[in-house]
Parts: structure tokens; C-alpha cells; sequence
């Protein structure tokens, strides 16, 4: 692969040194936007243009590296590189990405086959179907029941030679200075499909209406919101679970009833109720997946979200993944902005200060379990929840919450980097670097970086 001209003109001022003055010259970088521009350079020299994702990581994994962009173009909206970059990103990930899909198709073809009437007054649920690829999601019992995705055949190989974002004929007009904005208007001139984006797990599903969210915040291009919108309303149809005749299922399978794909699917609700339309609706799909969530008996006595629940719909008592507790932040914070509620704020501090006692070391930096051997699914993971205690703490200022925001930033910024790699980030967030990072590992630790920026605005 090859690094971009314009990624690298993003290093921001950074300058020409030598490799033995770049240890002290990095070290010294304080401020937050710098910190987190310098690794934005790193992070998209994965960002392969020909696919629309990033090598290296997964296809939701991607649909993080794209919300934390968008976060931190709206942290940093007077750098025009910026926001050049990340409009950039969003119109070329619309246009390229949905070939990659890992299995379309198959959400279409389960609807239509399930709920068969045999003659006998039964139901056939039927969990197969001709659209599977091969695509997969288990909890290895052999690691605390870490959630592991299996790709198919492959599905990760590279796709030819690494393409360059500004070799795209869709940007060549615009890059000669011939047509402003003709590669975002090439990208999105004809309406995006949801099906594009579905692949028949849920969650997966609701990432991508939140990356789409983030970016019409960032360009408000009313079609990515109407993207989301269409996401959303074909996840919708995953409810409700067997489990009090609520929630929605992690897949198309209907085998397993878990904590991230309704935290996904309160807060996708929560986000479109403050910028779609149809406000009422999605205030309404936001309310009963809470009211149902917390009767799920999903959260534990110690406040913290295990992952699911068990065939007779009680917590399983597996991990408390960071991001199970970090999604449901954002959640109940766009909701209380939606339809205020007393409690909905209260609710959001009483579970991030439980996941922060319960996942900080001593010294307050945030760990998963699997660490230091997570796999491409957990290393996404606690990025997740720092992106979301951000939103909470602009909502509801906690000294718990910056401080643990701060800790965990500077701990990334000078025990997790590695400037051999061109300033990667790996998974442990206290030291020292694993290698190889990836752009999960890289784009999760961003997460906390861009969440700093936030503390000082």
C-alpha cells in the first residue's frame, strides 16, 4: 500500500526530522488536535480507496473508523484539510464499499422464509438460507466468550493494488481545481440503498447507520441521514426477541439475544430523533428499547452491562466488554435531548462510573479482559466507550469522566505508540506497544484521543 499526498499533507505542519530527533519532537506534542491529527496521517494509510474501507480491519470495524473521523472533523471545523479529508472519506466509503459487503442479501431472504405455517398450526423458523457467504459471528467459549466475527473465504485479500483516494477519476476534476465538490456530488448523485449495508447482523447494520449519522453531521448531506434513516427501519423488523416479547435479536439467525445490538438500536433511534423528520417515531422505537433493555436483566448488581442473556432470557453472566457500557452513554444522552427525562442522565453516570471502577487499572487506564491478545472484533472495542463517556460528559460534566477521558489519552499518546510504525497505536492503552497495530487497534485508541479534544471546548 501506498500513503496518500494528501494524507500525508494532513501531518499538519508537522516537520521534516530525522528518525533520532522524532522520538522527543512526537513526545512533546501536548495538544489534543495535534495528537489526534498526527494518527488521523497513520490511520489512512490503511484507507485503501478502491474498497472504501480500511486493510487490516473488519467491515464494521470500518464503519467505527468512519464515526470517529466524523467526530473529529466536528472537533476541528475550521481545519479546512481537515473536512476536505473526511468529506473525502464519506462519499468514496458510499460509493466503494458496498461491494465489500460480507453478505448481502440475507436479512431479504430470512424475512421471507421465516414464520412458515406447516398446516399444523405451528411456525418453521427457518435460520438458513441460499444468501449465507460464509459470514459469521461466535463468542469463543475457550476467551471469556469474546465475540469473534469469521469472514468469508477471502473476504479480507487485497482487492489488486492499493488505491490512492486522490487517484479516483470521481476526484480528478476536483483535484485539477476544474469543479469544487465534484467528487461529492459523483459519489452521492444517486440514492444509497440500505440493503447495500445490510448483512444480516444487526449490529453491524446499526454501526453503519451511525457512521452515516456522523457524517451528515459533518457535511449535511441530507442523503446520508436518509441512509441511516433506511438502515434503521429495516432493522426494525429484528423485533422483538422471544425474550419479553421486546428487543431485537444480534442476527438474522434469531439464536442469540444480546446487550450491543439493542444498545445500537436505542442509540441509532436517539440520534435520528434529534435530526430526521419523523421525530415522534424514533423518540418512540428509543423509549421501548430502553424500557425493555432495563428489564432485560442484562445490567448487573454492580451497574457494569454483561453481553447478553441465556435461553431462558436471564443475563448470562458473560464479559462486560467496554463497549457494552459505552454505547448506552450515548444512547440516553441523545435521548434525554430528544424527550428529556430526570432519569435518563443519572442512569448514564451511575453505569459509566461503574464501568470505570471496574475496567481501570490502578493508575485509571481502561482494559478489556482479552487484552493483550484481543481479536479484531475486542480491539475495536474500548474506543467505543470513550467516544461515548465524551458525549456524556459534554451532557452531564463529571470530574470522573474527564479525568478518566485525560488519563486515558495521554496514557495512549506515551506508552502506546510506536514511532517505527509511523506513530501507530495498538490495544494496550497503558503500555507497552503490541505489535503490529492495526486500523481497528489504531482507530479505537483515536477514539480517545479525539474525546480529549472535546474536554478543552
Amino acid at each position: 500500500m501506498y500513503p496518500s499526498f494528501l494524507l500525508q499533507s494532513l501531518l499538519l505542519s508537522a516537520p521534516l526530522i530525522s528518525n533520532a530527533a522524532a522520538q522527543s519532537v512526537y513526545d512533546s506534542v501536548t495538544d489534543p488536535t495535534k495528537r489526534a491529527e498526527f494518527a488521523l496521517s497513520t490511520l489512512q494509510i490503511w484507507y485503501n480507496a478502491g474498497t472504501g474501507l480500511w486493510d487490516t480491519t473488519g467491515w464494521w470495524n470500518s464503519a467505527n473508523a468512519m464515526t470517529m473521523i466524523a467526530n473529529l472533523a466536528k472537533s476541528d471545523p475550521k481545519n479546512t484539510q481537515l473536512q476536505g479529508l473526511a468529506t473525502k472519506v464519506f462519499a468514496n466509503t458510499l460509493l466503494q464499499a458496498p461491494a465489500k459487503n460480507p453478505q448481502p442479501g440475507v436479512e431479504d431472504e430470512a424475512k421471507r422464509r421465516r414464520d412458515i405455517d406447516p398446516g399444523n398450526g405451528t411456525f418453521l423458523l427457518f435460520n438458513i438460507t441460499g444468501m449465507e457467504s460464509g459470514y459469521n459471528k461466535n463468542l469463543n467459549p475457550d476467551a471469556s466468550y469474546e465475540p469473534v466475527t469469521v469472514f468469508p473465504d477471502g473476504w479480507d485479500a487485497q482487492d489488486g493494488q492499493y488505491v490512492d483516494i486522490q487517484s479516483l477519476p470521481i476526484f480528478a476534476a476536483e483535484a485539477k481545481g476544474t469543479v469544487k465538490g465534484v467528487a461529492d456530488q459523483a459519489a452521492v448523485a444517486a440514492t444509497p440503498k440500505a440493503a447495500d449495508w445490510l448483512d444480516g447482523f444487526y449490529d453491524d447494520d446499526l454501526w453503519w447507520a451511525l457512521a452515516w449519522i456522523g457524517a451528515y453531521d459533518v457535511t449535511q448531506d441530507i442523503k446520508y441521514l436518509q441512509l441511516a434513516e433506511g438502515i434503521f427501519g429495516q432493522v426494525t423488523k429484528a423485533w422483538p426477541t422471544r425474550c419479553g416479547n421486546g428487543g431485537i435479536w444480534w442476527s438474522w439467525k434469531k439464536d442469540y439475544v444480546n446487550a450491543i445490538a439493542n444498545e445500537l438500536f436505542l442509540s441509532t433511534a436517539a440520534h435520528l430523533a434529534n435530526r430526521a423528520q419523523n421525530k415522534d417515531t424514533y423518540v418512540q422505537w428509543a423509549e421501548w428499547t430502553l424500557n425493555w433493555f432495563l428489564n432485560s436483566g442484562m445490567i448487573n448488581k454492580e451497574g457494569t452491562i454483561n453481553d447478553g442473556v441465556d435461553d431462558a432470557c436471564k443475563n448470562n453472566g458473560f464479559a462486560t466488554w467496554s463497549y457494552n457500557q459505552g454505547v448506552i452513554l450515548g444512547g440516553l444522552v441523545e435521548l434525554n435531548k430528544a424527550s428529556p427525562n430526570e432519569t435518563y442522565l443519572p442512569l448514564a453516570s451511575k453505569i459509566a462510573k461503574a464501568a470505570i471502577e471496574k475496567l481501570s487499572d490502578d493508575k485509571g487506564v481502561i482494559h478489556d479482559g482479552c487484552e493483550p491478545n484481543c481479536g479484531g472484533d475486542a480491539n475495536q472495542f474500548k474506543g467505543v466507550f470513550m467516544r461515548n463517556l465524551q458525549l456524556l460528559q459534554e451532557a452531564h460534566p463529571d470530574d470522573v469522566f474527564a479525568d478518566s477521558i485525560r488519563t486515558n489519552a495521554d496514557s495512549i499518546w506515551k506508552n502506546n505508540r510506536n514511532e517505527e510504525q509511523g506513530n501507530a497505536l495498538s490495544v494496550v492503552w497503558s503500555g507497552p506497544f503490541v505489535g503490529p497495530a492495526n486500523a481497528s487497534t489504531h482507530s479505537s485508541a483515536m477514539d480517545a484521543l479525539v474525546a480529549a479534544i472535546n474536554l478543552d471546548t
